[in-house]
């Protein structure tokens, strides 16, 4: 019985284990075969009189030693995302784009076509590592853009981590043996995908979506923010890849003598720039208006949407911007921008890690061996070009191009940033002061170190008594406040500027950094185990207001609580959550703190 019983556990287990690990159905089948050959093997030696301890021990030996090899040989094979969720969809009718010919697919219900994976600009590898993205050349022949694109290089956790991700972090995890891959990633990663309503005599708005993930991680087919509820909402949605990380913002000043714009540091960026244009040229074809795009992101994506709103490569690209929990406008941002100083004392960083000494010589190295230093390149950067001076002087000039702009922030933004940090009533200024300096004496007068959090649902931990009342801190230091100072240069430049304040929270997730996203684009549907009526009555609203804003730059609309404009006197948020109303920004003492800070010369 002992046996039998053991061999069940460690079966389960095992199994278990494969589910989390993605691995092939050849694994299935060999493990169970490896599972009954145990009890066989048992049985025989038991018939012949023959099972002893040492036979027993050498199979349990045999057993686990078969299951581990099992493990390691059968791993998730990679393939490529499908486009649609439908299994064997319907293709589309043939679309002409510059380079060529191409289909996308239909979703189940032949509402939305999906062309997915579309080539936007030449492969960024060998000689064309570290230089501007290229134009797409043509191609022969009509290209099935059935699937997406493979993932930009970038750091990636082993599948079973990401899996036990799901169960504890957000309890959202779905078991599906028989199909189970893993995404490939290359730097062969410059693809667009777009989602178009049905044919139609009449042009839609578009938006325009870039990806969060600090500049270093993030692909374009994330179930938060596809794009299929706002195509049925007569909005063209397009996303899309970049480089990220020492691909996308290595600089070096040998590349910048090579480059004929005299650029270096903004590759990624310079990615985003020419899919835009490649949109602005093309979304005809897919039934879009050029002239009524709109640019938005979230995180990193947010900033990208404030630097394309500043950069001179994009003047009459677009009209509208939607910027989510970030943007590049304070006078000394926190994170996800730096000088052109700051860029090329990173690259010789790498460089040196590496042991090469010019770029030519970076263009041998293996993408893999670049991903795994420790140098970090995850910054757009004042190259001249892509940018030309701080964003808040392009802002101070009014040389900005968003025509309206939608944006807010999120209660709980640091959390997931603040994994390992132990705060505590002895150290809680000390975490202040590595941000502000000398102005965290006055934050923690603010904000005191008992402060409770604005939500107690914890999502990665509760190191220290002062864990909440740093939540805040941080949130407001590293997302709100940007976009506090935005709402300044909207105002005063006439800009209409539309802000909200995301609160909502439900039984298994909280108000965290992109807690918004699955809401503001109508992907509630693919978690259905996290949410209930009350989060999808929400996210009606909001996809609602950002589809309202797509198509004419005001949120407002038939059956929505009032959006209320920014004005000098009008300072309040549309807060989102269980109550959609008009409040006051909670930060506003912590933001009279971080002006002091933002005022200082250095």
């Amino acid at each position: 019985m002992g046996f039998t019983i053991s061999v069940i556990i460690v079966s389960l287990l095992y199994l278990a284990l494969l589910e989390l690990s993605k691995n092939m159905i050849i694994g299935w089948c060999l493990a169970l075969i490896g599972i009954v050959l145990m009890f066989v093997c048992r049985a025989y030696f038991m018939k012949k009189g023959k099972y002893d301890k040492k036979r027993m021990a050498l199979m349990w030996v045999i057993f686990i030693s078969y299951l581990m090899i099992n493990y390691l040989f059968t791993g998730p094979e990679e393939k490529r995302v499908p486009a649609v969720d439908n299994k064997n969809p319907d293709v589309t009718e043939v679309v002409h784009v510059a380079s060529g010919d191409i289909t996308g697919v239909y979703n189940e219900d032949h509402s939305v076509r999906v062309f997915a994976g579309i080539p936007y600009a030449e492969a960024p590898v060998g000689e064309l590592r570290f230089r501007e993205p290229v134009a797409k050349k043509p191609w022969d022949g009509v290209l099935a853009c059935d699937s997406f694109g493979p993932m930009a290089m970038q750091p990636r956790n082993a599948v079973l981590y990401d899996s036990l991700s799901h169960i504890i972090g957000f309890h959202d995890y779905r078991i599906t043996i028989g199909d189970e891959y893993v995404e490939p990633m290359s730097e062969d990663c410059l693809y667009l995908n777009v989602y178009a309503p049905e044919k139609s005599d009449e042009l839609k708005p578009v938006v325009f979506y870039i990806h969060g993930g600090s500049l270093n991680t993030g692909q374009s087919y994330y179930t938060e923010y596809r794009g299929e509820t706002f195509a049925k909402e007569d909005v063209v949605f397009v996303n899309f890849a970049y480089r990220l990380g020492p691909f996308g913002y290595y600089a070096a000043d040998d590349l910048k003598d090579e480059s004929e714009n005299g650029t270096t540091g903004n590759y990624g960026l310079l990615d985003q720039i020419a899919a835009l244009k490649w949109v602005y040229d093309n979304i005809e074809a897919f039934g879009g208006d050029k002239n009524k795009i709109t640019i938005a992101g979230e995180s990193a994506g947010s900033s990208s949407v404030n630097a394309l709103c500043v950069s001179p490569l994009t003047e009459g690209l677009f009209r509208y911007a939607i910027a989510e929990s970030s943007s590049v406008v304070a006078k000394k941002p926190f994170h996800t921008f730096r000088t052109y100083e700051e860029a090329i004392e990173q690259g010789d960083i790498l460089r040196k890690e590496l042991g090469v000494t010019s770029s030519a010589e970076l263009r041998s190295i293996s993408a893999d061996k670049i991903l795994s230093t420790s140098s970090k390149n995850t910054a757009m950067t004042i190259d001249g070009y892509a940018i030309t001076e701080m964003p808040y002087l392009t802002y101070e000039k009014g040389n900005n191009h968003e025509k309206a702009l939608l944006h807010g922030f999120n209660a709980k933004e640091a959390d997931v940033f603040m994994l390992n940090i132990k705060a505590t009533q002895d150290n809680y200024e000390e975490l202040i002061a590595e941000e502000i300096g000398d102005y965290a004496k006055e934050m923690a007068e603010v904000v005191p170190w008992n402060q409770p959090p604005r939500d107690d649902h914890i999502v990665i931990d509760a190191l220290g008594e002062a864990k909440g009342a740093l939540n805040t801190v941080y949130s407001a230091l590293w997302f709100s406040y940007s976009h506090h100072v935005w709402n300044r240069y909207e105002v005063s430049l006439g800009i209409p500027s539309y802000e909200y304040y995301f609160t909502k929270r439900n039984k298994s997730l909280t108000n965290y950094h992109a807690g918004e996203l699955p809401y503001a684009y109508g992907n509630l549907y693919r978690h259905p185990g996290l949410y209930d009526d009350d989060d999808y009555k929400l996210s009606e609203m909001m996809v609602g207001y950002w589809t309202n804003f797509a198509k004419t730059g005001d949120p407002n609309g038939d059956g929505l609580p009032v959006w209320e404009m920014r004005t000098d006197t009008q300072t309040k948020v549309l807060e989102l959550g269980d109550n959609v109303q008009m409040v006051d920004d909670p930060n506003e003492k912590i933001y009279e703190v971080i002006d002091k800070y933002q005022s200082e010369e250095n």
